[in-house]
């Protein structure tokens, strides 16, 4: 556990825009090589750097071919911002990488480098204080060596060796919050809501403009991410031949109804019929949306972590469109009521697979769509908490076992179940007195972890047990 005395998480810190399939396997090396570059660049100048190379250990090395560990520190060596840079152009940069054997460092500076012998995957290797572990070593004029190790610790966060892991510059905020008891403590001291909280502690970080702005674009991201997925047929790639099951699903359910844009898009949804049967399958359509443009290198939000970016989105998409909680003001309160639950899990277990296992990814996204739909849907502050540990409840000892090392089966599905999990944990929430409930959230975050310390590795991202080594298919990729 990474857990500080205090550690401050801003709701931006929770959700990061970026690139598919993985935030501790792609985003996390991706965000460690663009922190390298700028170091070399600021303490040395790229002019002066003649090799690299960079050594993967642990869970990084075992499944970082699948979860495209190599493509995500190629374009960070490239420089390209992982939020911004057009994903449609990925391809085509890989090739010339591959082709030429040159990278431009930093956009800036042409050195030999052949991903094939540079990148080197230590699989029978691990380095102590975490399983997703890297070094990139460098080699400058008169042979001068640099090294720098560093470790992607889930939901996109890294941290440098011997560095403390601290997210965001570190600031007093208003309502400090390491456990959910604590958050409870100022929720019933002030009588503000979770969101309300958050949000408070936000205005520390950034102006009340820069929040509101960004908690939109981070809702247009997802957003244009379900649009997308919803609307795309294929085959995912990486080997298992996975077809996309989203855009057939969205052809069935949105039947003859017509639409332009968006925003006709989602009143012919809310048309196209609102009973149960419907909405299961609407929620599970826009999970696997997100999943599939995730597992095809797609623009998503980690939420709190890429293999469970489907979840929260989900829920969202679902209290938007049938539940009529469409303001953006709306969208913003169920933002920042999911971001702290988050924190909470992180603070006090972990949001990393490799540490974890799937309980991490999905069981973390389904605790904080369930909380976020509770507190949106009227619940109170202690029925949002009652609504994550419920969800939460039901996750424990859920294992990472992906197939091939892919962000593909079964996380795609395991979306889908996190979404609807997390819709029923609220409406049980909702119907229930939490002054009655034998476990907390805070109980259920330190059950969590015990479950993770006990789970065997093979369990923990690997692609050593479970289904990974029982389903027989044969990979062109692994």
């Amino acid at each position: 556990m990474f857990a500080l005395p205090y550690e401050p998480i801003s709701v931006f810190d929770m959700f990061k825009i970026g690139v598919g399939p993985s935030s501790s396997h792609t985003l996390g090396p991706w965000k460690a090589a663009l922190r390298f570059i700028q170091y070399l660049e600021g303490h040395y100048g790229l002019q002066k750097v003649q090799a690299i190379r960079v050594l993967l250990y642990g869970s990084l090395a075992k499944t970082g071919k699948g979860h495209g560990t190599d493509v995500a520190l190629q374009m960070g060596l490239l420089g390209l911002d992982p939020a911004e840079f057009d994903v449609s152009t990925l391809n085509a940069r890989l090739r010339d990488v591959s082709v030429m054997n040159k990278i431009l460092l930093g956009g800036a500076h042409e050195i030999n480098f052949d991903p094939r012998e540079d990148i080197e995957f230590l699989i029978t290797e691990t380095l102590p204080f975490h399983p997703n572990g890297l070094t990139f070593l460098a080699t400058l004029e008169h042979q001068q060596s640099v090294a720098q190790t560093y470790y992607s610790i889930g939901g996109g966060f890294i941290v440098q060796e011997d560095e403390s892991p601290i997210t965001s510059s570190v600031v007093q905020l208003p309502f400090p919050v390491e456990t959910a008891d604590e958050l409870l403590h100022w929720c019933m001291k002030t009588g503000m809501s979770v969101s309300e909280v958050v949000y408070e502690n936000e205005l520390a970080w950034r102006s009340e403009k820069d929040i509101k702005e960004g908690l939109s674009h981070i809702y247009e991201v997802m957003e244009e991410c379900i649009y997308k997925g919803c609307h795309t047929e294929g085959v995912l790639p990486g080997g298992l031949h996975v077809t996309r099951r989203a855009a057939g699903l969205h052809k069935r359910l949105i039947k003859d109804q017509i639409y332009s844009d968006k925003a006709t898009w989602k009143l012919a949804i809310r048309k196209s019929g609102a009973d149960f049967a419907s909405i299961l399958d609407w929620v599970s359509c826009f999970a696997l949306a997100v999943n599939e443009e995730n597992a095809a290198f797609g623009r998503v939000v980690t939420a709190p972590t890429n293999g469970a970016a489907g979840v929260i989105p989900a829920v969202l998409m679902y209290n938007v469109i049938f539940c009529g909680k469409d303001t953006m003001q709306d969208i913003h309160r169920f933002l920042l009521t999911a971001s702290e639950i988050g924190s909470i899990f992180k603070k006090g277990a972990t949001i990393s697979a490799a540490m974890g296992g799937c309980q991490a990814e999905i069981g973390v996204s389904s605790a904080m769509a369930a909380a976020a739909l509770t507190e949106s849907l009227g619940g109170t502050q202690k029925q949002v908490l009652m609504a994550a540990e419920i969800a939460m409840e039901h996750h424990l000892g859920l294992t990472c076992d992906p197939i091939g090392g892919l962000v593909q089966i079964p996380c795609i599905e395991r979306n889908t179940m996190g979404a609807i999990k997390a819709i029923t944990a609220s409406r049980l929430a909702l119907s229930s007195t939490p002054d009655f409930a034998k476990v907390s959230l805070d109980h259920v975050v330190a059950t969590m972890w015990n479950t993770a310390l006990d789970m065997s590795h093979k369990y923990k991202e690997t692609a050593e047990g479970g289904l990974a080594i029982h389903i027989p298919l044969s990979l062109t990729e692994c």
